[in-house]
């Protein structure tokens, strides 16, 4: 075996290089470039470490609602839904009882006065011909008492007249009987016979005369008595006439038939419904008012009803005096002509203005109102909150109005600050 030659090692003289020694800031570069830019971050972040060592806790500023105070004017109100309904939506009734003929249906548009039901009633129709028929006697009665009455009259005057011929006769004799008894031709007994015929003749025509007025005015009271009683059954024969003419029931207005609640000749009694009619040409808004409200809304309070995107003014007409279920019912009526397009029981959106206040300090409303009981507040300043005392106003839906502690162009918290803990500040992060 041979020997395995040994190579010759050289040394790393040929690889050396002299290096040139660095200085203690080239050296420390690095370091002091950190060190210089978190010294810029903390001269930037000094404010804001400042307010979060003066917090007393923290809350993400994306989970908080922040409004600013403003000056403007504040419209008290409260925004319901309501139902629409026909101011006018008579229902018609029998008048008797009968066949009904139904001549319209559920749905049907009408015009006023088209027939809609005919009741058949021969009851009515019996006693119209029956009082018709004891009109037809009093007439003849009247009349025959009036020729009675001409008669009796006519008998009066004529007896009259024949006593006032007897009486100028018996004048005639008396004058006679003076001229012989003053030439002596007669006695005294003849003379005054002669005087007492004119008397009596005198006498009568004037008892007769009495006889006839006396008889005239009872004859008169007679006449009057008889025209009463046919007066009074014409107005018997002229109500079963109007009975006899409501038996077809027609539509008092022009607008929908709603229900028909009976069938083709059913048989009807006195009263039972049959038909329903709504008054298509004016509609009104029920409305259900919160009862917390109700003592600031009454007839003729403006409102405004919302209705295919635009707004129609109204006003209050009627308000419940009962409370239903927390809610107050009322009337709402529109200022002028209703809207075209409106059905019943349509639901829309009204509001009640109950108050305006013009030139007031408000911010828009939130739980912060509730919580606070309307004394405090958070005013956020430079990324903090601030518990501040304030007082309210008047209270809107949307708004609320400021009467102390805030100015104009502050930020307030207006979502609930349960999560603020009462924490006088509270840091609100980015």
């Amino acid at each position: 075996m041979q020997p395995v030659a040994m190579s010759k090692i050289l040394d790393t003289t040929a690889m050396d290089r002299p290096v040139e020694q660095k200085s203690w800031v080239v050296k420390h570069r690095l370091a002091l470039s950190i060190g210089g830019a978190l010294f810029v971050l903390l001269l930037f972040a000094l404010p804001s470490i400042s307010r979060w060592v003066g917090s007393e806790t923290s809350v993400a500023r994306s989970r908080v609602r922040i409004a600013t105070v403003e000056r403007g004017n504040l419209v008290r109100e409260v925004a319901v839904q309501g139902s629409v309904v026909a101011a006018f939506s008579p229902t018609l009734v029998s008048p008797a009882r009968g066949i009904a003929t139904v001549r319209a249906r559920a749905g049907e548009v009408v015009e006023a006065g088209t027939a809609l039901v005919v009741v058949a009633s021969p009851e009515v129709d019996s006693r119209l011909e029956q009082e018709r028929s004891t009109l037809l006697s009093l007439q003849a009665d009247l009349e025959r008492q009036q020729v009675q009455a001409r008669q009796t009259a006519l008998q009066a005057q004529e007896e009259i007249a024949i006593l006032e011929v007897e009486l100028e006769a018996a004048r005639r004799a008396l004058g006679r009987e003076r001229l012989l008894r003053e030439e002596g031709l007669t006695n005294a007994v003849q003379f005054e016979r002669a005087e007492d015929d004119v008397r009596v003749a005198e006498m009568r025509l004037e008892s007769s005369r009495q006889s006839a007025r006396f008889s005239g005015d009872s004859l008169e009271l007679e006449v009057r008595d008889r025209r009463s009683r046919v007066e009074r059954q014409r107005l018997v024969v002229q109500d079963l006439t109007r009975q006899v003419a409501d038996l077809t029931l027609k539509a008092p207005v022009a607008g929908l038939v709603s229900r028909v609640e009976v069938d083709d000749r059913d048989s009807v009694t006195a009263g039972q419904a049959l038909v329903t009619v709504v008054d298509l040409s004016a509609f009104e808004i029920e409305v259900p008012i919160p009862e917390a409200y109700a003592d600031e809304v009454s007839s003729g309070t403006p409102a405004v009803i919302t209705y295919d995107g635009r707004q129609w003014p109204g006003t209050v007409k009627s308000i419940s005096p009962e409370v239903e279920g927390a809610r107050v019912p009322a009337i709402v009526v529109f200022d002028g002509a209703s809207p075209e397009g409106l059905k019943q029981n349509q639901r829309v959106s009204t509001r009640i203005v109950m108050d305006t206040r013009y030139d007031v300090l408000k911010v828009q409303r939130g739980p912060f109102v509730e919580a606070g009981g309307g004394r405090t507040a958070y005013v956020v300043e430079e990324g903090v909150a601030t518990l501040r005392p304030i007082e309210v106003g008047a209270l809107s839906v949307s708004e609320v109005e400021i009467t102390a502690g805030l100015e104009v162009g502050d930020e307030i918290v207006i979502s609930d600050p349960a999560r603020f803990r009462d924490a006088e500040r509270v840091l609100l992060r980015r």
